[in-house]
This record gives structure tokens, sequence and C-alpha cells, in this order.
């Protein structure tokens, strides 16, 4: 069996068709280590610890500690992808208005197309001899559009090397963040789509943004009849709007508000606040059945360069597309 401390780290475990600590696990499995002292860590942070390389804290270590060995220099690739995640999750709004992710290993994908025969939110008895309503599920015509985003990384070795790494994985964090805001951006957009499906999104009209009411948004809520409202994605003028009502300062909602700094509707409903949203335009959504995610490989790293400490022009980078579940899981307030 082998231990943390005699694996042969190369390049080949960044082409597994896996990660590379998901790879690093199936030749030192975490159980192995239950009640020693490394439990609780996983294959690379143990990894880590056997070449002694510190990644946070007062007492980081320089960048350069990772390319004192062959092997170590093998993590490398890894640090940087974990540090790109971490600051991705710290801003993943995607995750709070989709259903589901599909993980790909291609860049050809089609969604599936749901479409029920007769639309009842309650169905009836069938008599006998009767047909059966039907709920056709087939294969979307048109592939799932996918975008490849991130950032190139510019930095030279020499001038990096003796930086320490917690400095290092700030700068790092940031490409997570602006990898996360792109991909919203992009789900977004793909809910503004017109998809060519032909349904009738039936947008509740109001005249103007001042009109805005919390009847207003009762009525929203209440256009929901198959499905849930889960959430509402607003824009700068709207989330003002909002916040100034007396429901919100006055309900739960704002306590949870000031309390948390995340804003929920009276009736339970989330509010995402997205700046670039069109001032005219409420999105409502049912998280549960609106988007799908389809993403090949997520966060990708350029492993060769970076093992090599060629730093120029080594690359961190998303693809990713959006695809509409069902058509009615979404719907708009249009202000004016």
């Amino acid at each position: 069996m082998a231990t943390y401390d005699n694996i042969r780290l190369e390049k080949g475990l960044y082409t597994t068709g896996k990660s590379f600590t998901q790879a690093l696990e199936s030749i030192d499995p975490s159980e192995n280590y239950k009640g020693t002292a490394l439990e609780g860590l996983d294959a690379f942070q143990r990894q880590l610890k056997r070449f002694d390389i510190k990644v946070g804290g007062k007492n980081s270590d320089s960048i350069e500690k990772f390319f004192r060995t062959t092997e170590s220099a093998a993590l490398f690739p890894e640090y940087v992808s974990r540090a790109v995640h971490q600051g991705f999750t710290e801003n993943d709004l995607v995750s709070r208005i989709v259903a589901t992710t599909t993980d790909i290993d291609s860049l050809d994908y089609r969604s599936l197309a749901v479409d029920m025969t007769k639309r009842e939110d309650v169905l009836k008895d069938i008599m006998e001899g009767t047909h059966i309503p039907e709920t056709r599920v087939s294969v979307k015509e048109n592939l799932v559009k996918l975008r490849k985003t991130g950032r190139m990384i510019t930095a030279s070795y020499e001038a990096i090397k003796y930086q320490r790494i917690d400095l290092f994985t700030i700068a790092l964090r940031q490409i997570g963040h602006s990898i996360a805001n792109t991909q919203f951006h992009n789900a977004v957009s793909e809910i503004l789509a017109d998809d060519g499906s032909g349904q009738d999104f039936e947008p509740i009209m109001i005249d103007s943004l001042d009109a805005l009411s919390y009847n207003d948004l009762i009525t929203l809520w209440a256009s929901f009849r198959s499905f849930k409202l889960t959430t509402l994605i607003v824009g700068s003028e709207v989330i003002s709007k909002l916040l100034k009502m007396e429901e919100f300062r006055d309900s739960a909602a704002g306590l949870n508000f000031h309390a948390t700094g995340n804003l929920i509707t009276p009736f339970g409903a989330e509010i995402i606040y997205f700046p670039d949203l069109p001032a005219d335009k409420i999105i409502a959504l049912d998280k549960s059945s609106a988007l799908e995610r389809v993403q090949a490989g997520g966060i990708v790293t350029d492993f060769d360069k970076l093992i090599d400490r060629q730093l120029e022009r080594a690359s961190v980078t998303s693809t990713t597309g959006f695809a509409k579940i069902y058509n009615e899981a979404t719907k708009f307030l249009i202000m004016g």
C-alpha cells in the first residue's frame, strides 16, 4: 500500500481524466488515515505536509518552495486551481439559480426538452378506455452554447518566487471571482434570451418603476402555479425600491437583511442583486426547475507551464453553458 510520503508525483497525474487530487486519492485513500494524526487531510494536503509547504497563515512559505524539487513542483498547478476555486466559491451566484450542473467531456451537448401535452396543476382521474396525458421528453434540437472564460497569468517566476504564498492566493482568488461573475452574466443572458421554443412567458406589466408596489410582487408570486417562486433577480434601481418598502423594513425579511446582509422577500423568495440587469425588469424563477448549468472540465489550469515555472501566458479557464429546463419556471415583471 502506498503512503503519502513515498508517492511519485509527476505531470501524468494531471492527465488521468480525474482531478489531481482525485488521482492522488486513488493511490493514497484518505480512509487509510482514520484515527491517525493525518485524519482530516485530503491527499493533496498530505503532500503539502510531506514537502513542508505552508500555503496560509502568518508563517506561509514563499512560492519558490514549491520548486525545491521536481516532485513538489507538480503540486503547484493544483494549488493554483484550489485558490481560484476558492475565489469562485466565495462569489458563486450561479449555484443559487441553477437546478443542476451537468459535467461533460466534449464541446457538443444537447439538453432535454420536456413537453406536457396537457398542462394541469392537479391531474384528473383517468377514466377507463380514455387517453392518458403525456409528458414527452426529448433532446433539444439546438446545442447548448458553451463559453470559455478565464484569465492569463503573466507574472514572471523571477518576479514572484520570493512572495509569500498566501499573498499570491489573494490574486488567484480574484481570478475565481471574475470567472464566477462571468458565469452569472451568461446565466442571466440565457434566461433573458428567446430559445425559439415559442413559449409565452406572459410577463406582468406595470406602468413604471415608481409604480412598483408590494402588491405587484404578490401578483408575481401568485403567477407561479405548477412551480414555486424561490428566487428574484433584480437590478440597482429595483433593489433600492424594495429596501424602501414598508414590508421589507418591518418584516422578518428586513430583520434578516440587517443581520446577515442577505435579502429575502416576506413570502420567502431569495433576492439576488445583479447590477447589470436592465432597470425595467425583475426576473422571477423556481430554482429547482428553471436552469441547467453545463460545464466541460471545471476550472482548468495550464499545468505544463506552471510546473515548468513558465508563468508567462499560463492560463486558468472554465468552459460552461446554460440551458433552460422548464420555460414556465421563469417569469418576468416588466416596468414601463
